[in-house]
């Protein structure tokens, strides 16, 4: 049992994925000798030697490409975007090729490939340092698109990712790099990589939320209680595929649903999430479903960028909202 920062459980998960299989490659801009913007991958070119950790030129286009001839070679390339908006120049490489190849090969060909993506807003940054750009990928049929919001999943999550034949979009909310959580390697999996999670139990309303927004939601749900209500909050944790009959029955008991995220609301993740649960919990609703996310700007200056990002305030208000009907 250990107490570990949530890049740095990423990071011990990434180093027992190399343990575990000679054929992990870790690529991308200063994951190296710098260790990576965050740090995540601190130490692993220093004990598993260049060849397996990759110092890259600045490209986007040229990792993603690499990364799938290394896959076809039968090697586990992990790459790291090392900003979320910095992943837009590998976008061809991810959607026409790293997503198609299984289908174009009739199954043929697999692209083990785990993308990881520090995104979200929190952190003082600015547009193309601060964004969230998950709903493109979980659009894209033939990718696998999953997000951590605390150290253990974050530990879990990047070995099962890595593992994985199926290539992984892997999101992870580098404002929660700092928080802590005791990691017990020795436990096992505390659940799928495909699970939801319910992270607080509930009666009135379901929160369905992921990454970054998991912690401000339950934060949110704790300061509903001293007001009598009792909130549930879901945890999605992949968002393609997402585990349906988690938040359904959710929905069903608590028959209101409120969807939070980062990202700018319209054609949203949070959309399909919403359009979804109205769908297959019509007749439990008692009201909307309400969604509480970014609103459709580029990214602001930090100096405002709480007032960009969901908060207590707007989930608060929502909750008010959806038990007024």
């Amino acid at each position: 049992m250990a107490t570990l920062m949530l890049g740095k459980a990423i990071n011990e998960g990434l180093r027992k994925a190399m343990e575990d299989d000679p054929k992990v490659v870790i690529m991308g801009e200063d994951v190296g000798r710098l260790g990576g913007v965050f740090r995540v991958t601190d130490g692993l070119q220093k004990d598993f030697g260049e060849d397996r950790v990759i110092d890259t030129p600045l490209a986007e286009s040229g990792i993603i490409g690499t990364a799938v001839g290394l896959a076809i070679r039968g090697f586990r390339p992990v790459c790291e975007i090392q900003f979320d908006g910095f992943v837009f120049p590998a976008f061809d490489q991810i959607v026409s090729q790293v997503a198609k190849m299984h289908y174009r090969s009739a199954g043929n060909v697999k692209l083990p490939i785990t993308i990881r993506i520090p995104f979200g807003g929190g952190i003082g940054a600015v547009e193309h340092h601060s964004e969230s750009p998950e709903s493109y990928f979980c659009h894209t049929p033939g990718l696998k698109v999953v997000s951590c919001s605390n150290p253990v999943d974050a530990y879990w999550m990047i070995q099962e990712a890595v593992a994985s034949d199926d290539p992984i979009v892997f999101f992870e909310p580098k404002r929660r790099y700092w928080d802590k959580a005791e990691v017990d390697p020795a436990a096992g999996a505390p659940r799928s990589l495909w699970d939801a999670a319910v992270v607080r139990p509930g009666s009135e309303i379901t929160l369905i939320t992921y990454g970054p927004s998991v912690k401000t939601c339950l934060e949110a749900a704790a300061a509903a209680e001293s007001e009598g209500h009792d909130i549930e909050v879901v945890d999605l944790r992949a968002l393609s595929p997402i585990d349906w009959p988690t938040v359904l029955r959710s929905v069903e008991k608590t028959q209101r649903a409120i969807v939070v995220a980062e990202a700018p609301t319209y054609a949203s993740l949070a959309s399909e999430v919403a359009a979804r649960v109205t769908e297959k919990c019509f007749y439990s609703l008692e009201a909307p479903v309400l969604r509480v996310c970014g609103f459709s700007t580029p990214y602001p200056t930090s100096r405002i960028e709480e007032d960009y990002l969901p908060d207590l305030d707007r989930i608060l208000d929502a909750v008010d909202r959806s038990l007024a009907f």
